[in-house]
Parts: C-alpha cells; structure tokens; sequence
C-alpha cells in the first residue's frame, strides 16, 4: 500500500534532511517541508492528502505544540497523525504532547533506525 504524502516541520534544515531520509528509507515518496508551525499549517491546507506530519517542537514564529493543537482543533485536519520530536525529554512535555493528540514522541538525539522503526509500525 503506498504510503501518504509527508510534512517534515523543523527549523532546522539540516535536521528536516534527516527526517526526510528517513521517511524515503521507510516508502515515503511524496514528502513536503516547512520551518515553522505556522508555515506547516499553510502546507497542510494546500496539500490536504497529507497523511503523516513529523514535527520539531521548539521553533520560532509557532512551535510544535501549538501546531498539533490548531491542527486537532481543525475538523479538517484532526486525523492526521502527528509524530513530535525534540530535546526535551521531560515528562510534563510528553504528556502534553500524547494529551493534545500526538501520535507519538522521539527525543533527540536519536537514531536514524528508531525513527524508520515508529514509522513502519506506524505504516506498514
């Protein structure tokens, strides 16, 4: 089964690579990018078949969290899953994160293998 086009939302260009050799190992061929939450909104909208966002959580402009939380408040855009990744670690992050309807959470740094593992369970 083809996997969903992809949103890779990151600050970091460098790091929005990563990400997106990671997706491509994984099967996914249609993959967009964004710099920040607000950007990745604007994407989501004009391209509506997106079926997979891999967000940073601290970025300028909108971060991570407040992106997952305008994109599950959103009829239009609730059912799209939402993995999270960041240095933060910390608990009250994950719950906030798992609580405003992420689909998952990976903690930097990581390996390039973990992320390809969330991904195949994710979609297989």
């Amino acid at each position: 089964m083809p996997k969903p086009p992809a949103l890779v939302v990151d600050d970091y260009a460098s790091m929005r690579s990563v990400v997106i050799e990671v997706l491509k190992r994984a099967g996914f061929t249609e993959i967009y990018q964004a710099g920040n939450g607000q950007s990745a909104l604007a994407k989501v909208l004009e391209h509506p078949k997106i079926g997979l966002i891999v967000s940073d959580w601290y970025m300028p402009t909108m971060d991570g969290l407040d992106m997952l939380r305008a994109l599950k408040a959103n009829r239009q855009t609730a059912h799209i899953p939402v993995l999270m990744i960041t240095a933060e670690g910390q608990r009250e992050n994950v719950l906030d994160a798992m609580q405003s309807g992420a689909a998952g959470y990976i903690v930097k740094p990581f390996a390039p293998s973990e992320l390809q593992k969330r991904l195949e369970s994710m979609f297989p």
